[in-house]
């Protein structure tokens, strides 16, 4: 069972809510001409979160402007559940966020965001629930805080990162129930990843997503998360916690292989992304209250000089096979003239 705060009304009106975010967040009066909303996502895409501008250097031009879009919606989401410092705020916010999504699907959209992203929708024929599912997460941090068993912290994952992976999945072509499967074990493990690496940064917004049962069976208090008290326990208990956030991402592994290489880029630039949290954890010996884990920059760049060496060496290998394929043709007109 998760366990959840009693939620105070909230101090501020809609507008102050507002006032908390990026003025380009806000829902206009009138909506933009399509081509404004795809440059307003481009720019936040671009802007906004480094990793993503470069895995995307890794997609087919023809899927940017979707991701970007995607990107978008999933990064003011994010921001409306978790920067504006008021729950019951947040929770108004969301509504007119979800009433943007309503009329993105069957109506006219005022927000940037989801006039490009009507586009999108349309275009890959997406389920509403996958970008709703989010905001479900969303809502639940505004009253959720702590989560008693692992199983509910997956069941967090399973709205608050799982529905990213089938989007993206959808943007590429595949919309199965295996694929989907395998990239919620990934999903899942990027976001126990960033759990993990964030224990003390959550512990200041009041959530702690460490499980309650396994700080009960390793003798960790919340006083010494509060304190930022790196004992033994705790470490012991990190390890574990890591280790478990491995085996996620072993599960999820096997998707690479079923996709097409750009996205196998992307996927395989992400998933050893987050076990370079987890490596990185380890490297601190687990001791991660009060230092928040991180990938040094020489660690980023090597992780992408690997993706675009895949890159290239796939784009050779298809040069390759498409002269040999033109060569085997021309033999072949030969031999039958």
């Amino acid at each position: 069972m998760t366990q959840t705060a009693t939620q105070a009304p909230s101090s501020l009106s809609t507008t102050d809510a507002w006032s908390r975010l990026p003025a380009a967040y806000g829902i206009p009066k009138n909506s933009p001409s399509l081509v404004e909303a795809q440059q307003y996502c481009t720019h936040l895409a671009r802007t906004h979160y480094e990793n993503f501008s470069v895995a995307t250097w890794f997609l087919p031009k023809n899927l940017r402007q979707d991701f970007f879009n995607v990107y978008a919606y999933c990064r003011i989401s994010d921001d409306l559940g978790d920067e504006v410092g008021d729950a019951a705020a947040s929770l108004v916010l969301l509504d007119q966020w979800h009433s943007e999504l309503d009329a993105c699907y069957g109506g006219h959209p005022r927000h940037p965001v989801f006039v490009a992203l009507a586009e999108t929708v349309r275009k890959f024929d997406i389920p509403k629930h996958e970008f709703s599912d989010l905001l479900i997460a969303f809502r639940r941090d505004q009253a959720v805080m702590r989560f008693e068993t692992f199983n509910d912290v997956l069941a967090y994952c399973r709205y608050s990162a799982n529905p990213v992976g089938h989007l993206v999945l959808h943007l590429c072509g595949y919309n199965d129930p295996e694929r989907q499967r395998l990239s919620d074990s990934t999903c899942t493990a990027l976001q126990l990843a960033n759990f993990w690496q964030d224990v003390s940064v959550d512990y200041e917004k009041g959530r702690i997503y460490l499980p309650l049962e396994d700080l009960r069976r390793y003798s960790v208090s919340e006083e010494d998360i509060a304190k930022k008290r790196n004992t033994p326990a705790f470490c012991e208990m990190m390890k574990f916690e890591v280790a478990r956030a491995r085996e996620w991402f072993t599960r999820g592994l096997p998707l690479v292989g079923q996709v097409k290489r750009e996205l196998a880029i992307d996927l395989e630039l992400f998933s050893r992304g987050g076990q370079e949290i987890l490596n990185a954890i380890e490297r601190q010996n687990f001791a991660i209250l009060g230092r928040r884990p991180s990938i040094s920059k020489t660690r980023k760049l090597a992780l992408l000089a690997r993706a675009a060496l895949g890159k290239v060496l796939g784009s050779s290998a298809a040069e390759g096979a498409r002269h040999t394929n033109h060569d085997s043709q021309t033999g072949n007109g030969v031999k039958n003239a």
